[in-house]
């Protein structure tokens, strides 16, 4: 019998440089099909896959967060600023060590396709389960790549998704009917633009 402050949490990870609609889909998929209480965004000090020179400073890119978020069952976390952590794999050890509780890793597809790139992206794999969101055209090169040709066995059908929490990693869904196109990138890019 689980505890009584023992949840279903989604972590999803990212710069939010800025946040946009896109992070949102995903959550709200994610807290319906993965039967999540939560969603946890991990507003990362920096990443180590961009340049920090495009990159907003953390209050404003938290602040853009907060606002998307909304009154959504979404928790806007600042955890790795305080663990002091700037990779993945550093941050779920920690979070696993530190809260009693079902952890489910998100993702869009775009970040699928580059995961083999991460540190110790296989030690990922093995900490939390993780589900896998479609992005528009990242879908044959994410399903494709390095980690999913990897990891297929342990690839579950997305029926089966909101049994995810129960697996023992590694363990994975995806998760086709997600289109949003939009991009932080492409905010950046537009904001430019107005601006000159």
């Amino acid at each position: 019998m689980d505890k009584p402050d023992h949840k279903k949490i989604g972590l999803l990870g990212g710069s939010f440089n800025p946040a946009h609609e896109g992070h949102l889909e995903i959550s709200l998929k994610a807290l319906e099909i993965l039967g999540l209480d939560e969603i946890w965004w991990l507003v990362s000090p920096g990443n180590p896959l961009k340049s920090d020179d495009d990159m907003a400073e953390y209050n404003e890119r938290f602040l853009s967060a907060e606002r998307i978020a909304g009154d959504h069952p979404i928790i806007i976390s600042d955890i790795e600023k305080k663990f002091k952590t700037r990779y993945t794999v550093d941050t779920l050890t920690k979070l696993t060590d530190e809260f009693d509780h079902d952890f489910i890793w998100l993702m869009g597809a775009d970040n699928l396709a580059q995961f083999d790139k991460w540190k110790d992206w296989k030690d990922i794999a093995n900490t939390v389960p993780f589900a896998i969101f479609n992005r528009p055209s990242y879908s044959v090169d994410a399903l494709n790549s390095i980690a999913a040709k990897t990891l297929s066995e342990y690839k579950i059908p997305t029926s089966n998704a909101a049994e995810l929490y129960m697996k023992t990693p590694p363990a994975w869904v995806y998760y086709e009917m997600t289109e949003n196109p939009m991009s932080s990138t492409e905010i950046r890019r537009n904001n430019k633009r107005l601006q000159t």
